[in-house]
């Protein structure tokens, strides 16, 4: 069976203008405020309790939520429009962000009402954070072939086994994780995965870090021995989470920040090349800039179709594919330009460093969201070339 690849032509409607407005003038205090600053490249990564709340009171967390939730009942376009903003400005919101993205529209779907009243409207209030527990050590990306186990057991489920590259999960509140309750058939190797809402406070849950060539840390493995989930933790249909878990990833593949991440190279390039750059400077911004915009309606294109119900997970796919190549080749691309600045420039310390420290986390930008190889497998698959 075979998909149609299919991008439409969606643009952000014209009350998003005035939306950016407002997000850009709170971005503006909080900087001038001391929050954070745009130009450290390791902000975005980090997490900042205060900064969410305070995002979560402006009602931009859990935008497209049912009011009854917490939420605000505005569009997809209008939060990627928030998404961009955000990332664009390299603001640390990683500790509601995976929450807002992807784990709050499955609670909505799946979870029973006593845990969607209690989850979340904390969620929207930037109180809660979240970690997806997906690929597994001999495993990766491939989600078919996890092995961690739960076991039925009086009122709940024994969790055994083990997660990695679990973003963020020392800081997490909850998990959404996916585990196997049955052995996969011959007929169907999806067969057998059910998902399930954990508390990481839990009893049996270990979380050993993982660390990057910078010496930061947000990568996880995380052991579960014996730990205990309840039976209302429990997400779906028991032995058929397939298909929830890849709907999923359409939301975690498709935004802006699966090619935004290294985007603060670019913007001090243009910054150190000033209004006038040379013939050289000024082609090849152009020509990146011009990738950019591709990506960018590509992303816009995904997020109008999610807000129309639909699961494009194909595309979704190949945004994640094709920015995530563009932002890991990036700052080389800069290196090169910024080769032929002049020497006076005075943002050249700033951008030197920035060219470093996006050279050192490039390589884990594949792992997140799914490998390469993985993505690649499914556009085929979805296009009827495997």
């Amino acid at each position: 069976m075979s998909a149609t690849l299919r991008f439409d032509q969606i643009r952000l409607p014209p009350e998003c203008e005035e939306l950016r407005r407002e997000v850009r003038a709170f971005i503006a205090q909080e900087i001038a405020a001391g929050t954070f600053d745009p130009t450290q490249p390791r902000h975005g990564d980090l997490h900042n309790a205060g900064l969410s709340r305070r995002i979560g009171a402006k009602g931009w967390i859990g935008m497209t939520w049912p009011k009854k939730y917490g939420g605000h009942e505005r569009s997809f376009l209008e939060r990627y429009l928030v998404t961009e903003e955000f990332r664009v400005a390299n603001a640390p919101v990683r500790l509601h962000f995976v929450a807002d993205r992807q784990s709050g529209p499955i609670l909505l779907k799946y979870a029973p009402e006593r845990v969607k009243m209690d989850i979340l409207p904390r969620i929207c209030r930037g109180e809660l954070c979240f970690v997806i527990g997906m690929s597994e050590p001999g495993s990766g990306s491939d989600l078919f072939a996890a092995k961690t186990r739960a076991t039925k057991t009086n009122g709940g489920w024994l969790i055994n086994g083990s997660k990695v590259w679990t973003s963020n999960a020392h800081l997490a509140d909850y998990m959404l994780g996916l585990f196997r309750t049955s052995p996969a058939t011959k007929e169907n190797r999806r067969h057998g995965l059910t998902q399930f809402l954990v508390a990481m406070k839990t009893p049996g849950i270990r979380v050993n870090p993982i660390y990057q060539m910078t010496g930061e840390h947000d990568f996880n493995e995380v052991v579960f021995e014996d730990a205990f989930v309840p039976d209302d933790h429990v997400l779906g249909e028991i032995d058929a989470a397939w298909k929830q878990a890849t709907s999923e990833l359409a939301y975690e593949r498709s935004g802006p920040e699966r090619f935004l991440e290294t985007f603060y190279v670019l913007n001090e390039l243009v910054r150190a090349a000033g209004p006038k750059p040379d013939v050289r400077t000024a082609e090849g911004i152009g020509r990146l800039l011009a990738q950019l915009h591709t990506l960018r309606r590509m992303s816009v294109s995904v997020n109008g179709m999610l807000a129309k119900g639909q699961e494009p997970v194909i595309e979704g796919s190949l945004v994640k594919d094709l920015g995530t190549a563009w932002e890991q080749k990036l700052p080389a691309r800069v290196r090169e330009l910024a080769a032929f600045l002049e020497p006076e420039a005075t943002n050249r310390t700033a951008l030197e460093e920035q060219i470093a420290y996006a050279t050192m986390i490039a390589p884990k930008l594949t792992i997140q969201g799914g490998t390469t190889e993985i993505l690649r497998g499914i556009i085929a698959r979805g296009l009827g070339l495997r």
